[in-house]
């Protein structure tokens, strides 16, 4: 009896050794995907490392970008984002690329699959694509990611830069020193977009603000820098949550193009 007791006592000590030794499986993390199939569109105003953030978040599933693009140059068809975006049935607005005193796109720009402006290889103001491709998904890419060939494919693109936040974390290298206001797109790999004006800030401040914290309520995976400073303007229907916006300063000048928010049909 003392023998089998004995012998039970070191296979109990045992299995107890043998279970702190072994490898512990984690908790499943929470899955990111796990949200409604479409999400509300609404207006969403933010502050994050003390930058202000006022736009639209929408869900890429009910809602869509289009570019606005004017061939004749600034001005040409619309004035500001609010005209652009009115004008062609659209219920946001916002400016887009970058573009020459000229008024030549700076970099390329395709709008219902008809391409302006060259493939912008060096510029880190081209280091970025937001893209519309021929199924219909909307994705933000590094320029090295895409390609000028498969870029020209897309159905809507617009090629600016730099990119703020690449994979959830800052990008290094960027300006620390000029303040100026300034437009972005944010997206976090799946459905969901945030498109927004910020207030004055330089950009190393901004990425580092994004890749910390969350504006829309989701964590930042990829954000393109638009054009800003006198460029930036913001318009948001009435249509929408939260709305009537327009934000655009007295001394901004027009600007080449808008990336418009459609509703899906």
């Amino acid at each position: 009896m003392r023998a089998w007791a004995g012998a039970s006592l070191i296979f109990a000590m045992a299995c107890v050794e043998a279970f702190a030794q072994s490898p512990r499986v984690p908790r499943a993390l929470p899955v990111e995907e796990n949200v409604p199939v479409t999400l509300p569109v609404k207006r969403l105003k933010a502050l994050e490392g003390g930058i202000s953030l006022d736009g639209v978040g929408f869900d890429s599933r009910s809602h869509r970008l289009v570019v606005a693009d004017q061939p004749q140059g600034p001005a040409s068809k619309w004035l500001d984002s609010s005209e652009a975006g009115a004008k062609t049935g659209g219920v946001a607005a916002v400016n887009a690329g970058f573009f020459t005193p000229e008024g030549a796109p700076l970099g390329l720009v395709i709008s219902r699959a008809k391409a302006a402006g060259n493939w912008n290889g060096a510029s880190s103001l081209g280091s970025g694509l937001w893209l519309e491709d021929a199924s219909g998904k909307m994705i933000l890419a590094r320029r090295g990611a895409i390609g000028p060939a498969a870029a020209r494919k897309s159905r809507e693109l617009i090629q600016a830069g730099p990119m703020l936040v690449d994979r959830r974390r800052a990008v290094g290298g960027l300006d620390d020193v000029k303040a100026s206001a300034r437009t972005i797109l944010l997206w976090d790999g799946g459905h969901r977009w945030f498109m927004a004006r910020t207030s004055p800030c330089t950009l190393n401040d901004l990425a580092d603000a994004l890749a910390i914290g969350s504006p829309a309520g989701w964590p930042v995976h990829m954000a393109l820098n638009l054009d800003g400073g006198r460029s930036s303007e913001l318009w948001i229907s009435d249509k929408i949550p939260g709305g009537p916006v327009f934000t655009r300063p007295l001394w901004n000048k027009p600007v080449r193009n808008f990336l418009v928010l459609h509703p899906r049909r």
